[in-house]
């Protein structure tokens, strides 16, 4: 006989920034995956999937809805990158 699972609540154990968190479905929209850290990641970061061998990697938008494997990989980077805005100064 099988067993009944119905009650049993799925845990997807996924990396942001290397911190471990765990979602309820293996399906997420981007706004739900950003709001798993605290705090939140806010619009100055943006959240990429990092993607296995010669494929890009991919942006996370909040507004989209994504299958997560369990063990998913993400970390974030700056929304904007000015490589004229840094403090290094050369000598």
């Amino acid at each position: 006989m099988a067993a009944d699972h119905s009650n049993s609540k799925e845990h997807i154990p996924v990396f942001i920034d290397e911190v471990k968190f765990e979602l309820a479905s293996r399906h997420a929209l981007g706004a739900q995956l950003r709001a798993l850290p605290t705090p939140p990641l806010g619009p100055e970061l943006d959240l990429w999937l990092e993607v296995a061998g010669p494929k890009d990697d991919e942006l996370i938008r909040p507004e989209s809805n994504y299958e997560v494997r369990p063990g998913s990989k993400f970390y974030t980077a700056p929304s904007t990158i000015n490589p004229g805005s840094g403090s290094y100064v050369h000598s």
